[in-house]
């Protein structure tokens, strides 16, 4: 078993609510768990405990105090010796790339938002389990698979709690292909896309982009990352984006996605491929 192993799964799509299992194998006595008021590429103090509600614990069977310390840290008056389980929900409603989101068409997190940090033992390794909300759904990030279906859910590997927290997961019945730059894997996954997008032309246009960043900035060597992702969730109004270790996470308008049988490059086309160069 993993010692820290988080499961996230769909308490209610229409209610927007994740519910976490965590389990922590080998707890301190008195074990502080928090969530993170920062995102890895966003530099702003945030509030993302507002939206952790029910935390329990339970160890051995039996029920176990939580006590919450300040807006984001609890204490859990467990003892060292035997493994505790936390669970808890965490209310999904911002569709923007910063914190979490849930609904009966899609779902997306970032793991500070969702996955409470077990304080001194952040450095370890940390597992993460995904849950399939409904039928027809697939999962994306840029986690290490470890026991994965081919929809992408299942077991994956973070090296430790920074890791965990830097790699966002897409949920949903997204559009999704997969290309090669730099002689490494990348990924593209579009959330919410019109019947009329042309994902090959966007396809063809971010590997273009990304071949000649890759050139630009490691010339002849490869890139630091076995493997790249990036998620776009298209929206009716929106811009902006996150970048990651090894992904972004972007949203922008739907009108501004390149659509089947219209060649032009518009000016939304245009600023869409500039935010893909920047999070590159």
């Amino acid at each position: 078993a993993w010692r820290r192993h988080y499961r996230v799964e769909a308490a209610d799509l229409h209610a927007h609510l994740f519910h976490v299992p965590l389990t922590i194998e080998q707890p301190a006595a008195g074990q502080r768990v928090s969530l993170p008021v920062w995102i890895p590429g966003s530099y702003l103090v945030r509030e993302f405990s507002k939206n952790l509600q029910r935390l329990v614990a339970r160890q051995d069977g039996r029920p176990v105090p939580v006590h919450q310390l300040d807006k984001c840290t609890w204490q859990i008056d467990c003892v060292p010796s035997s493994p505790v389980v936390l669970a808890y929900e965490v209310y999904a409603w911002d569709n923007s790339v910063r914190t979490a989101w849930l609904d009966a068409d899609r779902g997306f997190f970032n793991g500070t938002s969702l996955c409470l940090c077990v304080h001194g033992q952040e450095t370890q390794p940390h597992a993460l389990e995904l849950v399939s909300p409904r039928p027809g759904w697939e999962a994306a990030t840029g986690l290490t698979p470890l026991r994965v279906g081919r929809r992408g859910f299942g077991l994956y590997l973070a090296q430790d709690y920074d890791e965990l927290v830097d790699c966002p997961v897409e949920l949903g019945s997204f559009w999704s292909t997969e290309f090669r730059a730099g002689g490494v894997p990348h990924r593209l996954v579009v959330a919410g896309a019109s019947a009329a997008f042309d994902g090959d032309r966007l396809a063809a246009d971010v590997q273009k982009i990304c071949e000649t960043e890759i050139r630009f900035w490691h010339d002849r060597r490869r890139p630091p990352f076995k493997q790249y992702l990036f998620l776009l969730n298209a929206v009716d109004d929106g811009y902006g984006g996150l970048e990651h270790r090894n992904s972004t996470a972007l949203i922008a308008s739907r009108r501004d996605l390149p659509r089947r049988g219209d060649p032009r490059m518009g000016d939304g086309y245009l600023t869409l491929l500039g935010l893909v160069s920047h999070a590159d």
